[in-house]
């Protein structure tokens, strides 16, 4: 019996048939690390002694991998989220870090350098790259000052400072587009013990909340702006 394994399946049936043998496709499988339509597996294996015109079963490669159904792995560990990629047959890609408080845990995934969601299907063998957490250091910067920008001003000058934000919308926010930030926790200014304004600071990777509203604030003049950014939120 001659080993057909790794021949393509056209090849694989010629040999066996010239042999002497019936061949019989009995499965398919998918195994991104051998050709397309190649003989994975034969049944009985190669070099046994078998009588002429056996049936030979053969396990063959699939011409197109089968999709698989993408998972949430936010909030995983490298580790965890590394395992439950290969049991569905999906490989890990680049992992790059970000400043945050969760060290080392998936912030968010990728497929071709894009954001996937969870339930995408994507083909099996398909890579997936993480933005993982690399943990809060001990530089600190001011707190920028975000009262009456859009939405989408606000969240563009935090991910420049690597800083996270959790958005609250009022009710009446339809459309972030038309959104402005009408509060922050922390403010840019605070007030020290001798009751002097004070910056306040914050480390990359720390968190912002920001309320937001269709209606932008009123302008201020200077003298207010300085009165509104040192009253306590």
């Amino acid at each position: 019996m001659p080993s057909v394994v790794g021949k393509s399946v056209d090849a694989a049936r010629k040999l066996l048939e010239d042999k002497g043998f019936e061949v019989e496709i009995q499965d398919s499988l998918y195994i991104d690390t051998f050709p397309k339509l190649a003989v994975i597996k034969q049944t009985p294996g190669g070099d046994a002694t078998v009588k002429v015109n056996r049936t030979i079963y053969l396990t063959i490669n699939r011409a197109q991998p089968p999709l698989v159904e993408m998972p949430n792995l936010v909030g995983f560990s490298l580790r965890n989220a590394q395992m439950y990629l290969e049991n569905l047959g999906l490989h890990l890609g680049d992992t790059t870090f970000r400043p945050d408080i969760a060290k080392n845990s998936v912030l968010e995934q990728l497929y071709n350098n894009e954001p996937i969601k969870a339930g995408t299907k994507i083909f099996m063998g398909s890579t997936i790259s993480f933005i993982l957490g690399n943990g809060i250091g001990d530089l600190e910067i001011g707190v920028p000052d975000l009262m009456g920008k859009q939405y989408s001003q606000a969240r563009s000058l935090l991910r420049s400072m690597d800083i996270n934000f959790t958005p609250v919308f009022d009710a009446d926010v339809t459309d972030s587009a038309h959104a402005y930030v009408t509060r922050q926790n922390p403010t840019k200014y605070g007030e020290a013990s001798d009751g002097s304004r004070r910056y306040n600071r914050i480390k990359p990777g720390q968190t912002i909340d920001i309320w937001l509203s269709t209606q932008p604030l009123p302008v201020l003049t200077d003298s207010t702006k300085v009165a509104a950014e040192s009253t306590p939120q």
